[in-house]
């Protein structure tokens, strides 16, 4: 299992190049970048590509709804000249709040909106489309993927599926075996909130504060419910160094490709939890 940083928060440009140059430095093997309402994740992608030479870089994830499949393929392919093809190019449907209310949009049927999205991203990247750019390798796709429909979908026309808040065991007996049925080798990486801290209740309330909002969006709260967690907030690990080393090795023997590490906590607390991973990776 590779492991890598999930670079989800807004901080500048260069602070982003930073936090990836230590991550490489510490023998992280990718850096994914999320999109909310500010930095564009695929040019963050470039700018720190160009910066930091040798880690893979990635989206977890682009919102589909807001950007054209031609336009996001002219996008993706130009990140992936840009970095020497070290792009891997997550997408995914997000949320109705999101799409409805702040893009005013429609979140119609987003299961088809996805198989149709798809479709044509792919005939752009691979340069059958309308988006001409010869030479350019075309990146693997990743499809964020947690229901049955949305796996199907992930293992037929996407290279993988890109997770959060998912359990180790969720990904063996729920993720791994609906992409595992229709594809083959599929990536399955796993973003996961992590500190090693003597605070582990505080930590997790933290986060509960911040993205406890995130629980009751219907496709969380379909995880959740599954997993028997009330709160997202309930599935960050923390705890001692042995605590949250066991929780990775739990997620390579259950399936997952790729784990994503979420630092959290305070600085030293994500000093911490990003050098263990970097120990780890290392030791693979």
């Amino acid at each position: 299992m590779r492991i890598g940083l999930y670079a989800g928060d807004q901080s500048d440009i260069e602070t982003r190049i930073e936090e990836v140059r230590t991550a490489a430095e510490l023998g992280l093997s990718s850096a994914f970048f999320n999109q909310v309402l500010a930095w564009d994740p695929l040019v963050v992608a470039a700018l720190v590509g160009a910066a930091v030479p040798g880690i893979e870089l990635g989206t977890a994830v682009v919102q589909t709804y807001p950007r054209h499949p031609i336009s996001l393929a002219a996008q993706a392919l130009t990140v992936a000249a840009t970095t020497g093809n070290r792009f891997t190019l997550g997408v995914g449907p997000s949320h109705k709040p999101f799409i409805e209310g702040i893009y005013g949009m429609s979140f119609d049927r987003p299961a088809q909106h996805t198989r149709e999205y798809l479709t044509t991203l792919r005939t752009e990247l691979s340069g059958a489309g309308h988006v001409q750019l010869p030479g350019v390798q075309p990146p693997p796709v990743l499809l964020s993927a947690l229901g049955p429909v949305m796996l199907r979908i992930a293992g037929e026309l996407a290279d993988g599926t890109v997770t959060v808040w998912a359990t180790p065991a969720t990904i063996a007996d729920h993720i791994r075996p609906r992409i595992d049925a229709v594809a083959k080798a599929p990536r399955v990486v796993a973003s996961v909130m992590l500190s090693v801290t003597s605070r582990p209740d505080a930590v997790r309330e933290e986060i509960a504060g911040m993205l406890g909002f995130a629980s009751d969006l219907p496709s969380y709260r379909t995880l959740l419910d599954r997993q028997g967690q009330r709160n997202v907030a309930e599935t960050v690990v923390a705890g001692d160094e042995e605590t949250v080393a066991a929780a990775i090795r739990a997620y390579s023997a259950a399936g997952a490709t790729d784990l994503l590490v979420s630092p959290v906590g305070d600085a030293a607390e994500k000093a911490r939890t990003l050098e263990l991973a970097g120990e780890l990776s290392r030791s693979r």
